[in-house]
Formats: C-alpha cells, sequence, structure tokens
C-alpha cells in the first residue's frame, strides 16, 4: 500500500519543493495563486496534472536521451578511431553522473526547491551537449556529454519525480506510470531526430540542435509551482546554541554536520534499518548492471549485421511507443485496491520476462526477430517503468522519499558505469555482439528473483510476527474484556451524600 503522505511536511519533505513560495496555494483549475490557503494534503489534480505533463516531458529528456547515443555510435568510433568499450564510456558516465548526483541535488532541491533545481539542471544539460560538439577527443566527450550533461540531467530529473510525489497521494501509482511515459516518449521521438539530424549535420550539429532542445527542461521547471511555503529547520534553530569552543568543538562539528548531511540526503540509517529498502536497493543496483545495456547495443548491433541505420532507429522507437501505449493502462490498473500490497511481486515477475526477452536477439538479427524482442522488452519494461518509484514510495515514508530515491542513486550509478563498458570489452574481444545479451538476460532475470524471494521472505517474517504477537503479549498489561452486562454508577457528590447517606457505599461492579 502507497504510504500516505504525512499531514505536515516538515524538514525534510517540507523545504524540498517549497523553497520559493512565499505562502501556500488553494487548489484550483489555474496555476496556484500566493494570496490563497496553504494545501494541508496533496491536491491529486487540479495544477497538479500541468505538473504531470512537465515531468513527463523532464523524463522524455533525460532518462531516455542516454539510449539515444547509440545512433552516434559508429560515427563516434569512425572519428576518434576508438574501440567498442572506450565509445560506450560516453552514455555509461553519463547515466552514472544521472544517479549518482542525487545527494548533491537533494542539497539544492532543500536550499533553492524544486522549480529552481530543474530550470538549472536544464540550462546545464543544453550547455554540456553544446559544448561536445566542439570536442577533439573522447576524453572531452566524457568531460562535456557524460559528466557536465549527465549532472544537469539529474538536476532536472529527480526534482521533477519529487515534486510529483507531493503532488500526489490517492492517485500516486497511476501519476507514476504515466510520468514513465515520458522515457517512452523520449525513446519514440529522439532517435527519429537523432537520425534525422546525423544525416543532415553529422555529430557534431546534431549535438549543438540536441543541446538547444534540452534547453525546454526549463520551461517545464518553471511550471513546478511548490505546494506549501518553507518551514524553519529544526538544525537552523538548534544552531543558534552554544558551540563546543576550539579545535576539538570545530572537528566534532564538522562531524555531527557530515552524520546530519548524510542522514538527510543519502538515507544510511534507512539503508540498515528498514530491510525492504536495502533489499529493494541491492536488487535495483543488481538490475542495473544489466538493463539499459541493450538499449545501447540494440543499434550497433543492427547495423553490424548491415541492417540500415533507419530501420535500427525505427526499433528504438517501436518500443518507446509500446511503452506510451501500455504505461497509462497500466498505471490505472495497478491504482486498484487489489494491488496494494503487490506491487513488488508485478515488479519482480516484469522484470523476470525483461530479463529472458534479450535472449531473442541471439536468434537472429533481422528486422522481424529483432521487432518480436522490442515488443517483449518493451510491454515488461513498461511495467517495470510504471511500478519503479511506486514501490520504492511504498516501502520507504514520503518525508524520507528524497533522501532514499538519493541513495538508491548512488548505489545504481556504480553499476551503471561498469556496465556498458564492460559489455565493450566482452564485443571487442569475442566480435560478438550476442554474448552481451545472453549475460545482460542472466544478469537481470537473477536480479528479479532476488527481489521476488526477499520481499516474500519479509512478508511471510512478518505475517508470523502478527500472527504470534497476540500469544506473546506483555502479561504486566494483561487485556479486560468487559462483558455486555457491565454497569457503571457516577461518583456520588456532596450534595448526593446529603440526599442519600446511603450512595457512600456505591461502588463498581460487574466488571
Amino acid at each position: 500500500m502507497a504510504p500516505q503522505q504525512p499531514s505536515s511536511m516538515e524538514e525534510q519533505s517540507g523545504e524540498l519543493c517549497e523553497a520559493e513560495s512565499e505562502e501556500g496555494e488553494k487548489q484550483g483549475p489555474g496555476p496556484p495563486s500566493d494570496q490563497a490557503h496553504p494545501f494541508t494534503d496533496a491536491p491529486d489534480g487540479g495544477w497538479g496534472w500541468v505538473v504531470l505533463v512537465a515531468t513527463i516531458v523532464v523524463l522524455a529528456l533525460t532518462l531516455a536521451f542516454p539510449s539515444c547515443i547509440g545512433i552516434f555510435y559508429l560515427e563516434l568510433q569512425e572519428e576518434f578511431q576508438a574501440s567498442n568499450s572506450e565509445t560506450s564510456w560516453v552514455p555509461s558516465i553519463m547515466t552514472s553522473v544521472l544517479h549518482a548526483g542525487g545527494p548533491l541535488c537533494s542539497v539544492l532541491v532543500e536550499r533553492f526547491g524544486c522549480r529552481a533545481t530543474v530550470m538549472f539542471g536544464g540550462v546545464l544539460s543544453g550547455f554540456g551537449m553544446a559544448v561536445s560538439s566542439f570536442s577533439r577527443s573522447m576524453v572531452d566527450l566524457y568531460i562535456t556529454t557524460g559528466v557536465i550533461t549527465g549532472l544537469g540531467f539529474c538536476f532536472s530529473f529527480q526534482p521533477a519525480v519529487t515534486i510529483l510525489g507531493h503532488y500526489f497521494v490517492r492517485r500516486r501509482p497511476f501519476a507514476n506510470a504515466m510520468s514513465s511515459t515520458g522515457t517512452a516518449l523520449g525513446l519514440s521521438t529522439l532517435p527519429f531526430l537523432g537520425d534525422y539530424l546525423q544525416r543532415t549535420l553529422s555529430w557534431r550539429g546534431s549535438f549543438l540542435v540536441l543541446g538547444a532542445v534540452l534547453l525546454n527542461c526549463c520551461v517545464c521547471g518553471a511550471v513546478m509551482r511548490p505546494l506549501r511555503p518553507r518551514k524553519p529547520r529544526k538544525s537552523e534553530v538548534m544552531s543558534n546554541g552554544p558551540r563546543p569552543a576550539g579545535k576539538k568543538g570545530c572537528v566534532v562539528g564538522i562531524f555531527q554536520g557530515l552524520a546530519s548531511a548524510l542522514r538527510k540526503h543519502m538515507a544510511f540509517d534507512l539503508f540498515c534499518s528498514n530491510p525492504r529498502f536495502r533489499v529493494f536497493s541491492l536488487g535495483i543496483t543488481w538490475m542495473m548492471l544489466g538493463f539499459v545495456v541493450p538499449l545501447i547495443y540494440l543499434v550497433p548491433y543492427a547495423t553490424a549485421h548491415k541492417m540500415d541505420p533507419s530501420q535500427a532507429a525505427l526499433l528504438l522507437s517501436i518500443l518507446g511507443f509500446v511503452n506510451i501505449i501500455v504505461r497509462p493502462p497500466a498505471g490505472v490498473l495497478f491504482s486498484l485496491s487489489w494491488f496494494k500490497g503487490r506491487h513488488i511481486y508485478i515488479f519482480s515477475a516484469a522484470l523476470f520476462i525483461n530479463g529472458l526477452s534479450n535472449s531473442i536477439c541471439c536468434i537472429s538479427a533481422s528486422f522481424s526477430v529483432l521487432l518480436m524482442y522490442v515488443l517483449t522488452y518493451g510491454l515488461s519494461m513498461s511495467v517495470v517503468g510504471s511500478l519503479m518509484f511506486t514501490v520504492l514510495m511504498d516501502t520507504v515514508e514520503m518525508s524520507r522519499f528524497p533522501s532514499a530515491l538519493g541513495l538508491l542513486s548512488i548505489m545504481e550509478s556504480v553499476t551503471l558505469l561498469i556496465g556498458p563498458p564492460l559489455a565493450g570489452i566482452l564485443v571487442d574481444r569475442t566480435d560478438q555482439y550476442t554474448y552481451v545479451f545472453v549475460a545482460c538476460s542472466i544478469t537481470v532475470a537473477l536480479s528479479a528473483l532476488f527481489l521476488m524471494v526477499s520481499f516474500y521472505w519479509l512478508d511471510s517474517r512478518d505475517a508470523a510476527q502478527k500472527n504470534s504477537s497476540p500469544a506473546s503479549g506483555s502479561p504486566a498489561k494483561p487485556a479486560v474484556n468487559l462483558t455486555m452486562d457491565c454497569q457503571y454508577s457516577s461518583v456520588p457528590t456532596d450534595g448526593d451524600k446529603t440526599k442519600n447517606p446511603s450512595s457512600e457505599a456505591e461502588k463498581i461492579t460487574n466488571v
């Protein structure tokens, strides 16, 4: 069951998306007004639909972008005389930084709010892609396309997902599923755009134009109006107290501040105390080792077997269209009450099918076989994408969601960084792309089994503890069973005593 949003968003949740607001807004059909009363709960509609559309566009321009770098894969290899492993570092670093910048993004969100952070991310990613068009080596691409653009994606993507979780509570599974169609929208449109730009402007001109396209994240961030005004942090109030003097006091203060920051933005305490979050984080980290690699190598695999580049790009677009069609009804379906508490099992089953689907590519590199692959992969990917954030929100409280997402993103970034280069090394040594898809199939399928078995064990353990709790109750506080014929008599007053002296002997009986 999705956790309900707390009635008052305090330090960690209250400042996430509200730092810019002077006053809260009352929900209406138009943009929230600064003169209206503040919200006490998520509106689940109204201006939230505008925020949902903006989040869809942001995810289309950020999460789907690294997979579309494969359109320029062969041209970059020819331009810089690079191997498969060297070229694969470009989307790998971009995707890794996109997730690893989570804690830094949390700091910016707390200080400036979601809206300003999303807009800054749009400027940074657009700048990185524009500068990368002047690159003279692969190292230049690693820095501009990988680090700068990836960091801009992180600053746009994570605050957009966070503020969406504050706007929707009752309809949160549907909102998350709809927002995840942004990735599908990007997968269905960016390959066509990239292929057209490559044929007309080459990769340098294409990167310059794509940098301008990424500036649309600024427009999306502008409509992400905060819900409530910022509330003073406890840390700010307590900081006015006396501090230890001397160098020892400074060192202690630094370590205390560092521990507080780690707890707030990386949720290490949740990882240690919440077994469900720990299992989910480990499973997703394991999954990411092979989840995005097929999207990067699908186009090179097809073109290496003499398929027309336009047809290869069409495969990615079909994958995106499948996600667009499937994710909205999946969001509506999984919002039903029957699925509450079962999201993780549906997620794991879809992830298992997604992993097995990668083995279809080993049959042949023909268009018909790869079309069957992208259809199967797209269906399972739709369910995985629509439920990932919902499962995380089911696992932790909404007030800790940003910090939990920050730690999960850091963990994901490690496997996202090493996955594509490892696949590139495998291709360089075997000269076969099929081994990459086999390795991805095994990795993703095993991660799905790990999640399913672990959560089933945790649910069984919790159910056993719940059933045994009445029998093991504390004897110091025995339960009192009140029968239906309990009689209560009032305590007599002084006036009653004078009128009826015998009432002094009244007692409460039959309890």
